[in-house]
């Protein structure tokens, strides 16, 4: 007679654990793959909005033009404004305004910028001259900003370079605002503008935008 020969008891435990240890290892390092993948298409959805937000500011202000409006107050607003004391973070008058169904309104447009709790906000007015009944539109460009903070080449004889190539700002000015004591005095646009964002997450990020000759 055959003598009949299985695995014993020892032997199917020993590989069932090995057969554990492999699938847990193959489950670890499948979770792993996933995490990073989708890690890398939130980095990517972040920088594409960051460098969408930033072409969206140079676009505006590449297209500046020298129109001062009248707000909601009636107040002479100048063509271009900006700083902590100013309404906004950044207000001016920009051309190419695309009117593709030909309705009767200006090409010119005046858009704000500014910063509403985390959120980077542009408004535009579908009026230069507007009075309070006149809301703007609002677009969110950017989420999780912590703030942001702008500068002001007022002429040529401000603008410094040290050793390093590294551009001196000491001189640069915080607040591109008319004389307030003088109602409805306006301000001429500067030569350029530095705009920096405190991110919570990509820490600061900073663009030198130089603005068109009026």
């Amino acid at each position: 007679m055959r003598s009949s020969s299985g695995f014993t008891l020892v032997e199917v435990l020993v590989a069932m654990a090995i057969m554990a240890f492999v699938a847990v290892a193959g489950y670890t390092s499948l979770t792993a793959v996933i995490f990073g993948v989708e890690s890398l298409r939130e980095e990517s959805r972040r920088l594409n909005d960051i460098n969408r937000t930033f072409q969206v500011l140079g676009k505006d202000l590449h297209q500046l033009v020298n129109r001062s409006v009248y707000d909601e107050f009636g107040s002479r607003r100048s063509a271009f404004e900006g700083g902590e004391l100013a309404p906004q973070t950044l207000s001016f008058t920009r051309a190419g305004w695309h009117n593709t169904v030909g309705l009767p309104r200006s090409t010119l447009q005046r858009v704000a910028y500014y910063l509403d709790e985390d959120q980077l906000v542009r408004a535009a007015w579908p009026v230069l001259d507007r009075t309070g009944a006149v809301e703007p539109n609002e677009l969110v460009l950017l989420s999780g900003v912590e703030s942001i903070d702008v500068r002001f080449l007022a002429g040529l004889d401000q603008l410094e370079v040290d050793r390093n190539s590294q551009i001196d700002r000491r001189y640069w000015q915080e607040n591109w605002i008319p004389d307030l004591s003088r109602p409805d005095a306006l301000v001429e646009p500067p030569l350029a503008v530095e705009i920096r964002l405190q991110m919570f997450d990509w820490g600061e990020l900073e663009r030198l935008y130089v603005l068109p000759p009026l």
